[in-house]
């Protein structure tokens, strides 16, 4: 039987009617009331449907962060038709991989991305319509909004298990793969965030993208939608830490979603001792887990602020929680150091071993997970859903353990982890010892392939800025006393940068490609064990 539920759109619905004048979006010296909001996405359903938009049908969507490519989520809602963003970093072809992978039937482009709409196109796509200024596509979404002005579009009619939205995932391994989420689990989420992750949030709030929306960012804002809280947009997709300081001062920010690199530039830029970001409640980051050090530096600049959480998008980001009062600059006990947090409300945990046991409390194993946030599938990929699932739990590809308490420890990527000697090696527990000598800002361990060992571990070493040069005897001279001797990396290198995804992570497939680029998995591989 299948199970009515609330349409996501109707949280605009609601926010038209309780909070019509209110500001609910701004970006630039432009903003938008929560009514406004309602009538251009009315709007531009209405034209959506004009061109045969229906229920079920998928909407592929590459843009930077912009107005219309936030309406264009409420719009795919509203009509019961599923959003599927992308990464607007991504190249055309990946983008036309992911038009032809989810089906898409519309596609609405941003106009910086010609090549794109272009590479796109192909039999099933009936129509392009462009975002922002430019010249591709059929009509821009302006126009279509103009058009339909003053449409009363009702929320479609949609079940539990109607797609709602095609979250892709960062491919690291091979082809990125469609997650399929669903109104009622989505509804879920909201209430499982608000409860979690910023608690007692309200209209009065204000919240600040430093993201692309296409993601993480995306599910944060529409979880502030649901409680009217405005969105504030960065005036351009460039990062520009000084400008998001001066929006948070201006328009009393109190909640930011981001990624521990993206925290740590904030921090240790000038601007964060220029302005005022007293208003700050909950600084929500996750994605990848933040190095102590770093944990220490962000709290000691910008209070006691930071939440931690840990999911993937399959779980739509509710496994664990590690909240605010949690987080502490001190070494002791209460620091809890290196733990993720614990369960989410409603999710269960499970640390597992390869044939589906559950593992003691500090054994090392797979992260697995059971919920009502766990997504409906991968769609249209039954091989990957059989790898994803084992009698019932997801499968993370994490490794980790559990406390008594319940508290859970990421290891690594399944996939980060190498085998030196015959031993396994999780390269995070390296990564964090490393990062402790003053002069290291940033660093990726990995294993390369040896003669010898089978595998050895080498370090990428991005120094901290103005810190005087180390050389690479001195800091395996500095880690020496801190790890055995089996895990100390064979080689340091010192690069300017480590490359990061369009999300602000640092994939090692990334680092790989980049250090068999310069020739230095051959020069490894020469030097003698």
């Amino acid at each position: 039987m299948s199970r009515r539920v609330m349409n996501l759109a109707h949280i605009l619905t609601q926010n038209a009617r309780r909070h019509g004048d209110r500001i609910g979006f701004i970006w630039g010296d432009r903003s938008w009331t929560w009514r406004e909001i309602d009538s251009a996405v009315s709007a531009l359903a209405a034209g959506l449907a004009a061109r045969g938009i229906a229920r079920g049908d998928r909407i592929l969507v590459h843009s930077k962060n912009c107005d219309e490519m936030f309406w264009s989520m409420f719009a795919a809602f509203r009509l019961g038709a599923v959003w599927v963003p992308t990464n607007f970093r991504l190249m055309p072809d990946e983008v036309a991989y992911l038009a032809s992978a989810s089906g898409a039937k519309a596609f609405l482009c941003h106009g910086d991305f010609p090549d794109h709409a272009t590479a796109a196109a192909n039999p099933a796509l009936e129509f392009i319509w462009r975002i922002g200024d430019g010249a591709l596509g059929e009509k821009a979404v302006s126009d279509v909004i103009a058009e339909h002005a003053g449409a009363k579009i009702e929320n479609a009619a949609v079940d539990y298990d109607d797609p709602c939205w095609f979250f892709f995932t960062s491919g690291t391994t091979g082809r990125s793969k469609a997650a399929v989420l669903t109104h009622g689990q989505m509804a879920f989420v909201v209430t499982n965030h608000l409860a979690d992750l910023m608690p007692g949030t309200t209209e009065m709030d204000a919240s600040l993208v430093v993201a692309p929306l296409s993601h993480g960012a995306g599910v944060h804002q529409l979880v502030q939608a649901a409680r009217g809280v405005p969105t504030i947009l960065l005036p351009s997709e460039k990062f520009d830490i000084a400008e998001a300081f001066r929006l948070i001062e201006a328009h009393r920010v109190s909640n930011i979603f981001t990624v521990p690199t993206i925290l740590k530039m904030m921090v240790e830029h000038p601007a964060v001792d220029k302005y005022d970001h007293s208003s700050l409640r909950f600084v929500i980051y996750a994605g990848a887990p933040m190095y102590r050090e770093d944990q220490k530096a962000a709290l000691n600049k910008l209070g006691k602020v930071l939440v931690q959480y840990f999911g993937l998008g399959e779980v739509t980001g509710n496994i664990t929680v590690m909240p605010a009062s949690l987080h502490d600059t001190e070494d002791g006990p209460q620091a809890r150091i290196g733990t993720c947090g614990f369960e989410r409300t409603g999710m269960q945990v499970s640390i597992q071993g390869d044939d589906g046991r559950e593992l003691k409390p500090f054994e090392t194993g797979e992260i697995c997970v059971i919920g009502p946030a766990v997504f409906a599938g991968y769609y249209d990929n039954p091989e990957a859903n059989a790898k994803a699932f084992r009698d019932g739990w997801f499968r993370t590809g994490d490794l980790g353990h559990m406390d008594e308490e319940g508290f859970v420890y990421i290891t690594g990527r399944a996939s980060d982890m190498y085998i030196s000697g015959g031993s396994n090696i999780y390269p995070r527990e390296v990564e964090e010892k490393i990062l402790t000598h003053p002069a290291i800002g940033e660093v990726a361990v990995l294993g390369v392939p040896d003669p010898f060992w089978g595998e050895v571990g080498v370090a990428v070493c991005v120094a901290r800025e103005g810190a005087a040069a180390v050389s690479e005897a001195e800091l395996a001279a500095f880690l020496a006393p801190k790890v055995p001797r089996y895990k100390m990396p064979k080689r340091f290198f010192f690069w300017e940068a480590l490359p990061k995804s369009g999300y602000g992570k640092i994939p090692k497939r990334l680092v790989r490609d980049e250090l068999e680029a310069r020739g230095l998995l051959e020069l490894v591989a020469k030097t003698g064990s």
